[in-house]
């Protein structure tokens, strides 16, 4: 008997049909768009990024050294459509030209001054008054300077490309090496006082950057270096050493630092002679005195000696015997002397560096030049009207002189750099701390406690130049905005900024309008999934 043929089980029920997708929201389909976009840009991004690498290599032969089994260098940051050597003549070129014309421009400015002042307004138009070779004395400094300038940068840029290839890597010391290499530009200058000058300022650069740098990193900081009033702090010490340098040991300042001071001031120099000597206990030298003092036309009314106690206010300011008049006179005399000087150097550098901005809005330039020339020269006024003040009120209380008084005068009178502008203020005491360092080293040379080691501002302008590039490419927040800013344009800012290729690919191009395309899309899409109050809440947040 056969089994029973089994029976068919029955079959499962089938699952129910998915449920239709929901149609997307307008918020999911913007993000896969976003989302779609970005892959694509990052994919073109690194298309750009290859061709880049290849051109720079020569077409896929490792870097010139592929046949080698080296690894291949990083490319430049230029153009690859433009060889190395092609870039740093063009950059030595474009560097030269700007540093040139800057320092013509300030002659040429500073001569018509001089015309106006002559009352020869005609002369302006002429331009064998204005530009001639006789008056104008420029062409060896500004050249000098341009060869500075244009010199560091191609040697730069050079050096940076070859450290590159070298090296087969891009390191902070490739920056430290080309820039104290090209350094050595400072032998354009054939001056030692002046290149001791630039060596000094750039060491208190890099002195800055680099206690920026470890304060932002909680490593060192200044007891005090929180203070609002820091920097005046230190233009006043830096003030200080200069001004009882000035008037104790006037060979320790650069002649032209010197010139300018007295020039500035409205005592003559006899007088700060027979105060050197006095307060060092020597002769006075009557007759260059009396030679002074017959020309002011009082001679007779005063009572020379030869070892005073101290130097009175009737032969520091002989042509009147009021000491307020005096100060409020040697003020107005400042201003009107040195206003010349501050309007060219603030006008001339503004129209060259940003001569688009000039071109855009040039009564906008030339007030905001005007406002600045105005407060500069005020506040130099006033330290010329303070420091003569101390010294005339020092003769009314006491009756012998002693040097540290100059130094006590400087310092106060270095109080009037609280009328200038506080991003300003740093500026001026990096400026006058450098000179401040130069006569000290001078005066410590002089007394055989330090050794005087010849050129030595050569080596440390170089070491100087690797540390201000490698802050500036590597920490360029610990900079001065100044400083970097300067540097950046001379440089045709082209380090820190590899940026796009100079030619404009259709992938390039590409980019450039999906960022034009998104960044309204961006802000749609914000303003309409933020609330009214909301958005005034993120409004109301600086930044935002």
């Amino acid at each position: 008997m056969q089994p029973p043929a089994p029976t068919s089980l029955p079959s499962p029920p089938s699952p129910p049909p998915p449920p239709p997708p929901p149609a997307d929201s307008s918020g999911d389909a913007e993000r896969r768009l976003r989302e779609a976009e970005e892959r694509l840009r990052e994919a073109i991004a690194e298309l750009q990024r290859r061709q880049r690498t290849a051109a720079a290599c020569g077409g896929g032969g490792g870097c010139g050294g592929g046949g080698l089994g080296l690894p291949p260098h990083p490319p430049c940051h230029h153009s690859p459509d433009e060889s190395c050597v092609a870039n740093a003549i063009g950059n030595l070129c474009q560097s030269f030209l700007l540093s040139y014309g800057v320092r013509v421009g300030i002659g040429i400015l500073l001569r018509a001054f001089k015309l106006a002042k002559g009352q020869s307004y005609s002369s302006l138009l002429d331009l064998k008054q204005l530009v001639s070779e006789k008056d104008l004395i420029v062409r060896e400094e500004a050249c000098r300077v341009g060869l500075l300038f244009g010199g560091f940068t191609g040697s730069y840029h050079a050096l940076r490309c070859l450290f590159r290839k070298l090296r087969r890597k891009e390191t902070p010391l490739n920056v430290f090496l080309s820039g104290s290499i090209a350094g050595l530009s400072i032998l354009a200058l054939d001056d030692s006082n002046r290149r001791r000058t630039l060596a000094l300022y750039l060491l208190a650069r890099v002195a800055q950057s680099a206690y920026n740098s470890a304060k932002s990193k909680n490593k060192f900081h200044f007891w005090g270096s929180h203070w609002r009033h820091g920097d005046s702090l230190l233009f006043a010490l830096a003030c200080a050493q200069v001004m009882y340098a000035f008037i104790m040991r006037p060979e320790s300042l650069p002649k032209s630092y010197q010139d300018f001071i007295q020039k500035t001031g409205p005592v003559a120099k006899p007088v700060y002679r027979a105060v050197r000597d006095n307060c060092r206990g020597l002769p006075l030298d009557i007759a260059s005195l009396s030679t002074y003092l017959a020309k002011k036309g009082v001679s007779n009314q005063v009572k020379l000696e030869e070892f005073p106690s101290i130097i009175p206010c009737s032969i520091i300011h002989p042509h009147t015997n009021s000491c307020l008049v005096h100060n409020a006179n040697a003020s107005s005399a400042t201003f009107r002397k040195t206003f010349p000087l501050y309007f060219s150097l603030t006008f001339v550098p503004f129209v060259v560096l940003h001569l688009q901005k000039f071109m855009d809005s040039p009564a906008r330039t030339c007030w905001l030049a005007l406002k600045g020339a105005v407060r500069s020269t005020t506040f130099l006024s006033a330290f010329v009207g303070i420091f003569q003040g101390v010294i005339c009120s020092h003769r009314k209380i006491a009756s012998k002189d002693h040097k540290l008084v100059y130094w006590l005068a400087g310092g106060l009178a270095a109080l009037s750099v609280l009328l200038e502008k506080k991003s300003r203020r740093s500026e001026l005491a990096l400026y006058v701390l450098p000179r401040a360092g130069d006569s000290l080293w001078y005066i410590l040379i002089n007394r055989h406690l330090v050794p005087n080691i010849k050129n030595a501002e050569v080596p440390l302008f170089c070491a100087c130049m690797g540390g201000v590039m490698y802050y500036l490419e590597h920490e360029p927040d610990t900079m001065a905005p100044f400083l970097r800013g300067l540097i950046r344009r001379f440089l045709a800012s082209r380090i820190s900024n590899p940026g796009p290729p100079a030619s404009r690919s259709a992938s390039y191009t590409y980019l450039q309008t999906l960022d034009a395309i998104q960044k309204p899309k961006m802000l749609e899409i914000r303003d309409s999934e933020v609330s009214s109050s909301e958005k005034y809440n993120l409004e109301s947040i600086p930044g935002l």
